[in-house]
């Protein structure tokens, strides 16, 4: 059976927590947004974890702040989150590992791949962009209704899925994890959220669009084609640009599309991460 504990390294002014479970490759997984569900490493769909573990040691992360991670309430950009993930590694011990990254967690990813001294095998990128002034944006409509964090638990948790899922999708997963995710937005500390903002907003005027081509690793891209919050022009951009990346497009899937295909994705991953 897989092992399945938590764990904690002390990070210059932050304790970044991680669950490890599974047996197999090491594959750290980064969260995304902090707007979007709770982003801590407990949040992933069941099943998608499930599989991966099947094959893969995961460590799936708690960014600076959100979960069981604290911070010290300082400003920090995607590079600083990208240096906590890094020194997790490091005191693991791990010579040579994978790396997922969802969202925001794909801008933490493709920092992170390209820091020396290199210790990236492969590289997933789920429902991600490369930032700079080159990456297309969600609509302002869309943003503002992302980082509203006005009304209710309830119904910041109903806007939130509408955008994190198709219309047709988003009100049955109200429905089943509504009560979850509000609890998690009332958790949210607003000035760890605000932060977050800070960071997404830098990342969208900096982001690392000119140095893609020096990732050299066999990268993975996966996006939803009905995806509002990072539009799935992103994904083509990314994967005509890194040498030799794969592309995926789940049809009809938005930006959580995770949580609709859970399973294909999953063996996808694997098979990808099997590949000598």
């Amino acid at each position: 059976m897989a092992h399945d504990s938590f764990e904690e390294v002390q990070v210059g002014g932050a304790q970044i927590a991680y669950r490890r479970i599974g047996n197999g490759r090491p594959l750290v997984v980064l969260n995304g947004f902090a707007a979007g569900f709770a982003a801590t490493g407990a949040d992933w769909d069941p099943s998608f974890i499930d599989r991966l573990a099947s094959s893969n040691e995961l460590m799936l992360l708690d960014n600076r702040g959100i979960g069981r991670s604290t911070d010290d309430g300082q400003p920090f950009d995607i590079s600083k989150i990208a240096d906590d993930a890094a020194c997790v590694i490091g005191m693991l011990g791990i010579e040579r590992i994978n790396v997922l990254g969802w969202s925001m967690g794909g801008f933490i990813a493709q920092t992170l791949a390209l820091q020396p001294p290199g210790r990236i095998t492969k590289l997933i990128l789920l429902s991600t962009d490369f930032g700079g002034a080159d990456a297309d944006l969600a609509s302002a409509k869309v943003w503002s209704q992302l980082i509203d964090m006005s009304g209710t638990p309830h119904e910041q948790a109903r806007r939130l899925l509408s955008l994190l899922f198709p219309s047709d999708v988003a009100e049955s997963i109200y429905r089943e994890f509504g009560d979850i995710v509000a609890a998690a937005r009332a958790r949210l500390p607003p000035g760890l959220f605000n932060r977050q903002v800070a960071a997404m907003d830098a990342w969208h005027r900096t982001g690392i669009g000119n140095r893609l081509r020096e990732i050299k690793v066999p990268v993975l891209i996966a996006t939803g084609t009905g995806d509002i919050v990072i539009p799935p022009s992103n994904a083509l951009r990314l994967v005509n640009t890194i040498p030799g990346a794969w592309l995926a497009q789940f049809n009809g899937g938005g930006h959580a599309f995770v949580a609709q295909y859970p399973r294909p994705l999953a063996d996808l991953i694997n098979s990808f991460l099997e590949l000598a």
